[in-house]
């Protein structure tokens, strides 16, 4: 029998993208969101092998059910990967709560209420991995995104702590360090083209990921990781 994926927030273009390499692995997929219609389509128009493909039903925001969504599963997951992304601009997010809080809900809260049922799964003894999809924009505060950056930062140190929870277990937890992505999230964003990364290539790091905790997709975009994380404060204030 093949190994599981469940996918999280399957409707993002990277996640898309990393289902169609799950399944040309020879993996069953299942595609976990609320824009099932979407990715039916999707998947047709890439004529995706759909026999190893399930699409069901997934919000993130929706806690209280969550446990009836994990329990209805048709497998229990190998591999689990959080994708669900949800994003509105810095002053949009300073003045209107409720697109605030979504992004709270949906980066971290969502992932923490899922997750937690997952690993705590007594019947499930083949979990070996797990994968955040998280961004650069956790790794320091900066003026212009702080509010969508500190949900990822959240998500991201959630994730290193479960890391540690789960090595005697030895389940691997990985997060994504993402920069910039062409997608659905970025469109009409004024970003640079030159630091603008395909969806496709970011699906190839989730679905190559080895044992490193951290992984930073793209040459650029590591040696950006390491000034952000180092930058001095001073010079952190400068950043836009």
């Amino acid at each position: 029998m093949p190994k599981t994926v469940l996918v999280l927030g399957a409707n993002s273009d990277v996640a898309k993208e990393a289902i169609l390499l799950y399944l040309e692995k020879g993996y069953q997929v299942i595609a976990a969101s609320r824009s099932t219609a979407e990715i039916a389509s999707f998947m047709e128009a890439r004529n995706a092998p759909v026999n190893r493909l399930t699409i069901c039903y997934f919000d993130a925001t929706a806690f209280e059910e969550h446990g009836k969504f994990y329990a209805g599963l048709p497998s229990k997951p190998h591999i689990v990967v959080y994708a669900a992304g949800f994003q509105v601009t810095n002053e949009q997010a300073l003045v209107d709560w409720e697109g605030s809080y979504r992004m709270m809900q949906v980066h971290y809260a969502g992932a923490v209420s899922i997750i937690n049922l997952i690993i705590k799964d007594s019947d499930n003894d083949h979990l070996e991995r797990i994968i955040g999809l998280s961004s650069l924009s956790g790794v320091r505060g900066r003026k212009s995104n702080f509010v969508y950056g500190s949900t990822k930062a959240a998500f991201t140190q959630y994730l290193a702590g479960l890391r540690q929870y789960l090595f005697p277990r030895k389940v691997i937890v990985n997060v994504i360090v993402a920069g910039y992505i062409r997608s659905k999230m970025t469109a009409g964003l004024e970003l640079p083209a030159s630091l603008l990364m395909q969806p496709s290539f970011i699906a190839r790091a989730i679905v190559n990921a080895g044992s490193r905790f951290t992984i930073v997709p793209g040459i650029k975009w590591k040696f950006i990781h390491q000034v952000l994380k180092y930058m001095p404060e001073k010079l952190a204030a400068r950043l836009p």
